[in-house]
């Protein structure tokens, strides 16, 4: 019977590669993420894992995609188009729509977990 429970280890996450958003996307800084998928369900039409990423602002767009985010250290500013930036740090949590188009700023390298779907 597979496991239908999965637990977030965050102390035991593994090695995850290094990489930089597309050259595109950058706006300004150096920015290096990392990213580990932790589970995936419906033929990975619904995923969840944990994401890192160092300084520096980029452009966001999540096309068709449904996001959430649970902020668990770092902070961030996170700037929709067409409307005022909002500030989340580690506890806060937000959903972004499919169709959303902002910007996303990294102050302090941040950590978070996400679902999309």
């Amino acid at each position: 019977m597979p496991d239908l429970l999965v637990p977030f280890r965050f102390d035991h996450l593994g090695d995850a590669p290094r990489y930089r958003p597309p050259a595109d996307r950058v706006i300004a800084g150096d920015i290096v993420c990392r990213n580990w998928d932790v589970d995936s369900a419906k033929d990975g039409k619904v995923r969840a894992g944990v994401w890192e990423a160092t300084p520096g602002l980029n452009h966001s767009i999540k096309g068709d995609t449904w996001e959430f985010c649970l902020i668990l250290s770092g902070v961030v500013e996170i700037t929709e188009q067409g409307a005022a930036p909002q500030t989340f740090r580690a506890g806060d949590c937000f959903v972004m729509k499919p169709g959303y188009v902002g910007t996303w700023r990294t102050i302090e390298t941040v950590r978070k977990v996400w679902v999309m779907a």
